[in-house]
């Protein structure tokens, strides 16, 4: 399952990531493993979640935890291969490639829309 998300940051046109959904339990179980990159200006939605892991990964991702109202709680820039991360408050977590929250503008406190 695929979706839109659009970040709306005050003084900038409206980003669009394209979203591929982790919703059910086999998909949240294979995240990005198997994946060489993540392609600029797509991310996975993982959803419910509050931990990310990197085990068997071959690239670094940035992290970006959610509350229930899509608002991005904390960000962990540029996890790398077997490293591990978790944001108790979070209900999900997008991860995006390395460097591309930075490079879209993305910060805590910033809500994020998508078409689902």
């Amino acid at each position: 399952m695929n979706a839109q998300l659009i970040h709306q940051h005050a003084g900038r046109k409206p980003t669009e990531l394209q979203l591929e959904l982790a919703f059910s339990t086999l998909p949240r179980l294979r995240g990005l493993l198997g994946r060489r990159s993540l392609a600029q200006g797509h991310g996975l939605w993982i959803k419910p979640c509050n931990s990310v892991h990197c085990c068997f990964m071959r690239f670094a991702i940035d992290a970006l935890y959610l509350d229930s109202q899509q608002r991005v709680l904390k960000i962990r820039h540029t996890l790398a291969p077997w490293q591990f991360s978790l944001c108790w408050r979070a209900t999900s977590v997008l991860e995006l490639a390395a460097g591309e929250s930075r490079r879209l503008g993305i910060e805590p406190g910033d809500h994020l829309l998508c078409d689902i």
